[in-house]
């Protein structure tokens, strides 16, 4: 599957603007972060971009969340590995390599890093350093619900919080104006 037919996935099935900017969002953070571990950014992009293509159809029943997805996929050509990767970033399955590691890690910092700009003066994410994004990650109550174990996780691919946050905010800046911010 190509990105062209992902996104035509995404609009068929998220109405939500902010959880489609949000998959956005993670479909850069994977694909950046991908390069940066010389993994396949083509594969881990389209990942994160249908993390979350069920999420309207399961809001009120999380246990089906992923497994959807699955199912709106499974004659679509998508690679087993990315299938994985989405059920793996709910929590419903097991986390069993980088990719599946990588979006359970990308989908909290990516509300992280979003409300953080809106946070900033300029509301723009071209103003927000990760040194900003850090002292809002060490206040529970700043955007409470981006998970700063599952932001963590990020360590188990060799990175430091700091560089992780880094590569995540450089991605999410070079798409700013799909976002909004």
């Amino acid at each position: 599957m190509n990105r062209e037919e992902a996104l035509e996935l995404l609009n068929e099935h998220v109405k939500t603007k902010n959880l489609n900017k949000h998959m956005l969002a993670v479909e850069a953070c994977m694909r950046s972060l991908a390069g940066r571990l010389g993994e396949n950014p083509d594969e881990w992009a389209i990942a994160g971009l249908l993390h979350d293509l069920d999420y309207d159809q399961t809001v009120n029943d999380f246990p089906r969340h992923g497994f959807v997805t699955e199912e709106l996929l499974k004659d679509k050509g998508i690679s087993p590995k990315i299938i994985d990767a989405i059920k793996a970033h709910t929590g419903h399955t097991p986390i069993v390599n980088n990719m599946d590691l990588a979006l359970y890690a990308i989908d909290p910092v990516t509300g992280l890093i979003v409300a953080a700009g809106l946070m900033h003066p300029t509301k723009k994410l071209a103003n927000v350093d990760v040194q900003f994004i850090m002292k809002r990650f060490k206040e529970k109550r700043f955007a409470a619900g981006a998970n700063r174990e599952q932001i963590r996780k990020c360590e188990g691919l060799g990175l430091a919080l700091e560089e992780f946050v880094g590569i995540c905010l450089a991605a999410m800046q070079g798409i700013a104006g799909e976002l909004g911010l």
